[in-house]
């Protein structure tokens, strides 16, 4: 397998799939594109891998899969061993549906706090419409703690959910966010804190 993603220091889309691509212990070549350059090379770069023109993209013999979250299904279900969904049905409707509320939301975190790995932790003024997603991400997160026990989202394995989550967690330590101040109770703060610490991140991090 081969999976395309961008530069590893901003490309939360990219992050996600390799994260759980790493977690399935599947070996696989990894493609690098720069992202941002000048003279649309980005684009340029990316086309020959994805009919989107965007990354990431994963491809598996004959197959090419854009979309972080496609790719994160197609993982699971490709390495079922890895226990990428929970196994209890409503952990994994639930996973599924916090993780698709990441995929398609949050979009002022997005635009006014974007990741970047290497940038100096810096506390920036929040605005209402990122604290609107501030608290969301902390009811989130607490619901599911709270009822499903932890240390992860959906219970005690690490999957799908938690790598979609990640890149918020780097965003809150790169802007000194207490998620305290918008709700979220000790153990949704030590979660942010436990993805940063999880093996795949920080091999990912270390390549960046």
């Amino acid at each position: 397998m081969e999976l395309v993603i961008g530069t590893k220091a901003w490309s939360t889309w990219s992050m996600r799939p390799w994260l759980v691509l790493a977690r399935t212990g599947a070996p696989f070549t990894e493609t690098l594109i720069q992202l941002r350059q000048e003279n649309n090379l980005s684009a340029e770069a990316i086309r020959p891998h994805s009919p989107t023109g965007l990354v990431p993209v994963l491809k598996d013999g004959d197959l090419a899969i854009c979309d972080s979250l496609a790719i994160c299904e197609y993982l699971a279900e490709r390495f079922p061993q890895a226990g990428l969904w929970p196994q209890d049905v409503q952990a994994r409707a639930l996973a599924r549906s916090a993780a698709s509320e990441m995929h398609s939301g949050f979009a002022a975190l997005r635009r006014e706090c974007p990741m970047d790995l290497f940038a100096p932790i810096a506390a920036v003024d929040i605005s209402q419409d990122v604290a609107k997603d501030l608290r969301r991400i902390a009811e989130l997160w607490n619901g599911l703690l709270g009822r499903f026990g932890g240390p992860y989202l959906a219970g005690p394995e690490w999957g799908v959910v938690d790598a979609f989550f990640t890149p918020v967690a780097t965003r809150l330590r790169t802007y000194g966010v207490r998620l305290a101040d918008y709700g979220a109770a000790g153990p949704a703060g030590e979660y942010a804190e436990r993805l940063l610490e999880r093996p795949e991140f920080l091999a990912w991090k270390a390549g960046a």
